[in-house]
């Protein structure tokens, strides 16, 4: 790709507003204080936010006004942008410099000195018969939000005693906060999944938190299950949905959120190139294949990071640093190289909150990269102090101590500490970093270890062998071939255990050596507690007798995620 900045240009035209459209438009126009700026966008809304748009529907937030960021009489006002709404871009013509639009008025032709692309993303249409049916609705944009909103409150309105119902299909972010949203509308919900858990960028044995709470709330799953076809019912206006296992389910709405895919076609039809996933391939500074065209946000491909991985990766904050860098790279400025993303993500789903940054375990094992896991549950502050919630995180690491990916489940302080675990990512840091940062401490906000630093060490005795581990998906192998050693208390143990495992609580361990020596008969043991702190107690303990132990990463609170039907006693 050329590298060669043009000349300052007379005329920046941008198609699609939003995040990367705008945010470049904008940046332009406080570099530049005499270029032409003309942003086109097809709909009629430049500037709003859709992260909110879920918000609204539930009626948090209360205005829909508050969702509407910018106007073109807004932005022309304080930016002197030239913003035309209801105006599609149907060609592009990088050797005349031009782009063909289509509005209420016909087509025009509108030059360039240089171009701008930030068309967004498609909603995936996923092969069920009946999706054009009028209880259908997506929640991407504004008017998909006002449509979905007035079917609800028409239901809302006219229910009697018995609540109506909504299927809410793909389990993703978006997924998540509509069946909230819906719920608290007071309607009854019905989520389907065809991956095999919730949220299917979230490591498995962290979603069924997430669905134990979407559960708790009223919600009823079907995960490992698609939606067939969409049926229309007498003359209520109501549906029946018809899943992959052969169940129908009535429903009054249907929302389908099951991806995106990059609104790349404009490009293709124009020559530049594409990467394998269909998105916009461009350089570090934005640039695509023609030197006077850029591309930002959902269409265009990047690098994800760790994994080296290509793709689109649809998230707002990538999405703005994109529309910053390409004005900078217009307009001949230094600028700030695309990173590898990391992807970093964060959803609310009731009173739980889930966040991730960098790839997850499946993530890894596609990408054949060797990794180490890390499983804490700790408080998100202090445990003295009143309030403490129980923070679920996962870390992998690679052999050399590299911070590889990091995700977290709790109700409290989860995204503090993958905000600071994303930094830590990016920055390149280790287990030996993670152990050594210093970090805001005073019991209402955290502990002396953070849950980052804790992490850390977890991983640096990980590493160095001090902790021999097993996993939860070596139960199989672990149960017929190696003596199970449940260290929690009796109690503990009596609500629920391991079949044949022997029970001794860790602080009788040292005096009852023995017999666990009797009970192993030669075999390696597989040593556990609840969470992995007194099994790993235990497990010092019985290396420094000659036997040969492991402790379970995550404890029983990770088995059980893991294994949900173990055999308990």
């Amino acid at each position: 790709m050329s590298t060669t900045p043009p000349t300052a240009p007379a005329r920046i035209v941008v198609v699609g507003g939003v995040a990367g459209g705008m945010s470049a438009a904008a940046r332009a126009r406080r570099l530049d204080e005499h270029a032409e700026i003309v942003v086109l966008e097809q709909s009629d809304y430049v500037s709003f936010a859709n992260c909110g748009l879920p918000y609204h529907l539930s009626g948090e937030i209360a205005e829909r006004e508050a969702l509407l960021l910018h106007t073109p009489a807004s932005l022309a006002a304080a930016l002197a942008l030239d913003v035309r709404t209801g105006t599609r871009v149907t060609a592009v013509d990088p050797a005349a410099r031009t782009v063909t639009v289509l509005t209420a008025d016909g087509p025009d032709t509108l030059s360039y000195d240089a171009l701008l692309l930030a068309p967004g993303a498609v909603a995936v249409r996923p092969p069920i018969d009946g999706l054009d049916h009028p209880s259908v609705h997506a929640l991407r944009t504004v008017p998909d939000l006002d449509a979905l909103d007035a079917r609800v409150a028409a239901l809302t309105r006219d229910a009697g005693s018995t609540p109506s119902t909504a299927v809410v299909v793909g389990a993703g972010f978006i997924g998540l906060e509509a069946v909230e949203a819906l719920v608290a509308r007071g309607l009854q919900v019905h989520l389907v999944e065809l991956a095999d858990h919730v949220l299917p960028p979230l490591d498995a044995e962290l979603a069924p938190l997430v669905a134990d709470e979407l559960a708790a709330h009223g919600a009823h799953l079907h995960v490992g299950t698609s939606a067939r076809s969409i049926t229309a019912r007498d003359d209520d206006g109501g549906v029946t949905v018809t899943l992959s296992d052969g169940s129908d389910v009535p429903a009054d709405v249907v929302v389908v959120n099951v991806g995106v895919r990059p609104a790349s076609d404009l490009a293709r039809d124009a020559g530049l190139d594409l990467g394998p996933t269909g998105a916009i391939r461009v350089d570090a500074d934005q640039r695509t294949s023609d030197p006077h065209i850029w591309a930002v946000g959902d269409a265009v491909e990047v690098t994800r990071a760790v994994t080296g991985a290509l793709g689109p990766v649809p998230l707002a904050g990538p999405a703005n640093r994109q529309g910053r860098r390409a004005a900078d790279s217009m307009l001949g400025r230094r600028t700030t190289p695309q990173a590898a993303v990391l992807g970093t993500a964060i959803v609310r789903v009731f009173g739980l909150t889930a966040a991730m940054t960098g790839p997850g375990q499946a993530d890894l094992r596609r990408a054949g990269m060797a990794h180490e896991v890390v499983r804490i549950h700790p408080g998100h502050h202090a445990g003295y102090f009143p309030g403490a919630e129980q923070v679920h995180l996962v870390a992998t690491f690679a052999p050399d101590g590299r911070l590889l990916g990091a995700q977290g489940v709790g109700r409290d302080g989860v995204d503090k500490r993958i905000d600071v675990l994303a930094t830590a990512l990016r920055a390149g840091m280790t287990a030996d970093d993670l152990a050594e940062l210093e970090l805001a401490y005073a019991p209402p906000y955290g502990s002396a270890k953070d849950p980052v630093n804790m992490l850390g060490f977890v991983a640096q005795n990980v590493l160095d062998g001090t902790m021999p581990q097993w996993h939860p998906d070596e139960l199989d192998a672990v149960l017929a071939q190696t003596l199970v050693l449940d260290v929690r208390s009796r109690a503990e143990y009596d609500r629920g255990h391991l079949e044949g495992a022997l029970n001794i609580p860790h602080t009788e361990l040292r005096a009852r050596l023995d017999e666990v020596r009797d009970a192993a008969g030669g075999r390696p043991v597989s040593v556990h507690c609840a969470s992995g702190v007194r099994s790993h107690i235990a497990t010092r303990v019985l290396l420094a007798a000659g036997l040969d132990a492991r402790n379970l990463s995550g404890g029983w609170l990770t088995l059980t995620a893991v294994h949900p039907r173990l055999t308990r006693a």
